[in-house]
């Protein structure tokens, strides 16, 4: 079988690195490229024998290719340090590169806001492309949400990746106001155009389309709280949009 390599992005990670790390610990090569950290992220990571890289992030897109470009082998999954591979998952993967059938393979991601497994508004499966021959695929470079570009067939794993990515809803309301910076900076590198009805519009399409298009009303107080911080994340686009429009002036 292919060797594998994992490539996983770091930032302050101490409190989850180890559990993402012991679950691709069978891997034959793991590959960390850290982002500054300032905790004990890399001296955990140093335990586990992994190839340390350090690269402020730019451009999200742009990093990680960074990222997957260092990897010895062809073959690479790529994880962020919130995330973990189960024991069936493993087997999953294996026997995809065995086969080498498709050039990259989506899988599942089972995302968890404190310990509840958000299942609706969308959020699951929420599939993404992961597993992929490294010349066969790129990120957009775009500084939020890159495009995936894979030159040949795309195949789907059903095992799951979990990914705990937060601990709270204080750390899903932090992700929501840095994601919507973000937004708003690549409309404007972009040269996008958006007015205030615009920007209405999508907000409200958002809520009723996560609330009830996509179910998320079954996910009780969390499916609420998931389709009003998607508004929220549309109207704090909008806003930061204008003010940078604004000082840019």
């Amino acid at each position: 079988m292919a060797k594998l390599s994992v490539m996983i992005l770091t930032k302050n990670e101490e409190a989850c690195i180890a559990e993402c790390l012991e679950s691709v610990k069978w891997a034959d090569e793991i590959i960390v490229v850290d982002d500054e950290s300032t905790d004990k992220t890399v001296e955990i990571v140093k335990k586990y024998n992994a190839r340390v890289f350090y690269r402020k992030m730019d451009v999200e897109g742009k990093h990680r290719n960074w990222g997957y470009a260092q990897a010895r082998n062809r073959w690479v999954l790529s994880l962020d340090a919130d995330e973990m591979v189960m024991p069936e998952l493993k087997i999953a993967i294996e026997k995809a590169i065995e086969s080498d059938k498709f050039v990259a393979y989506d899988i599942p991601l089972r995302n968890y806001i404190s310990n509840y497994w958000v299942k609706y508004g969308g959020w699951y499966p929420a599939s993404k492309v992961r597993l992929f021959k490294k010349d066969k695929f790129k990120y957009e470079e775009a500084v939020v949400h890159p495009r995936a570009f894979i030159d040949g067939a795309c195949g789907h794993l059903h095992a799951d990746i979990i990914h705990k990515g937060y601990p709270d809803l204080e750390h899903f309301l932090n992700s929501v106001n840095r994601q919507s910076t973000l937004e708003a900076q690549k409309w404007i590198t972009t040269g996008r155009k958006m007015t205030l009805l615009w920007a209405t519009w999508r907000a409200v399409d958002r809520f009723f389309r996560r609330y009830f298009g996509k179910k998320g009303r079954k996910d009780g107080m969390y499916g609420f709280i998931i389709a009003f911080f998607d508004t929220l994340y549309q109207i704090l686009s909008y806003a930061k949009f204008r003010e940078m429009q604004n000082k840019n002036r």
